[in-house]
Formats: structure tokens, sequence, C-alpha cells
């Protein structure tokens, strides 16, 4: 039997009716057994990363948030594109990573809950592959929900439910840090 996985899933957007979240808890829904998802609610509470703050003057919040990604086998991100660029306060939370050591190769699935986006993806992309995080490629799911309304929304993710299309790439994710553990 193979051992439980835990992913830890962070979304750009701090909007509780947002794509981005709701698309990690379409996947929390239909993981697989032996795959658990927390998707993160701290994100909204991290202060403005400040180096000055670090080490010792870590606040509480921080460390906490960055327990869970040390405890993550894997992270999940989905991220909308705001302004052509990743939302601040995502960036804010992944600057408090950078000097850390709980992100260095982590593996990391992308969870695109936009049919356009690629800047952010690209972005995205440069500064995860910059603080060494091990992005799975073959785990890479889009599913177009921004634009939509709730209705559509939910059929379109009872669709790929269905289908198979969002547990797929849940098990990818899952095979890759299985293959590498």
């Amino acid at each position: 039997m193979q051992r439980p996985l835990s992913f830890y899933a962070l979304w750009g957007s701090q909007r509780q009716a947002s794509t981005s979240r709701r698309l990690l808890e379409a996947l929390r829904l239909i993981s697989p057994d032996g795959v658990s998802i927390e998707i993160c609610d701290l994100i909204g509470n991290l202060p403005i990363f400040n180096p000055d703050h670090e080490g010792d003057r870590t606040p509480s919040v921080v460390d906490a948030f960055a327990a869970k990604i040390r405890n993550a086998d894997g992270l999940i991100v989905s991220c909308p594109e705001y302004a052509h660029g990743i939302p601040g306060g995502f960036k804010n939370a992944l600057d408090w990573l950078v000097s850390r050591d709980e992100v260095p190769f982590r593996p990391l699935m992308f969870a695109h809950a936009s049919h356009r986006g690629d800047l952010v993806l690209e972005q995205l992309t440069e500064v995860l592959q910059t603080m060494s995080l091990r992005i799975v490629p073959e785990a890479f799911l889009r599913v177009p929900l921004a634009g939509k309304s709730d209705e559509a929304q939910a059929a379109l993710l009872a669709e790929m439910q269905e289908n198979g299309a969002l547990r797929a790439s849940l098990n990818r994710f899952a095979q890759a840090i299985r293959g590498s553990i």
C-alpha cells in the first residue's frame, strides 16, 4: 500500500468566491484515495514582507504558513492574472518564503481557472523556479471557469469530474511525487 499524500493548495485571489478557490475546492472534493488537500486560508493574513522581520522576528502567521508548506508532500497553486501580473497578496506570500528552507525542491502543480492568464503562469513559473520549487508540468490543469456564471462553473466542474480530468491531474501529480520519494 502506498503512503498517503497531503497537498497544500494556495490560491492567488483572496475572494472567497474566486474561481481559483472554486477549482481547488473541486479538486479537494474528488481527491483520490490516499490523497488529501488542505486549502490555505492564511495568505490574506500575512503582513507585508519586510526582511527586517525575518529570523527571530518572523510573525507567527508566517511561521504557521511555512509549517503547512513544510508538512505538505506537494503544493497546488491556482492564481488569476491581475493587470498582467501576479496578485500582490500572493506575491507577498511567496516573498515570505524566498529565504526559508520549506520550498526548495517541493513539487508543485498548477491548477489554472481561466482560458487566459498565460502571463501570470509565465511569471509564476519564473518566480517559483527561482525559489527552486519543482513544477510538475504533466499535472497542469486548466479549467476555463473565469467569466462564467455560477451555474456554468458548476456544470463545467461536474463535467470534468465525470470525464475524470480533475482526478487525472491529481493522479499524475501524485505519481510524480511518489516516483521521486
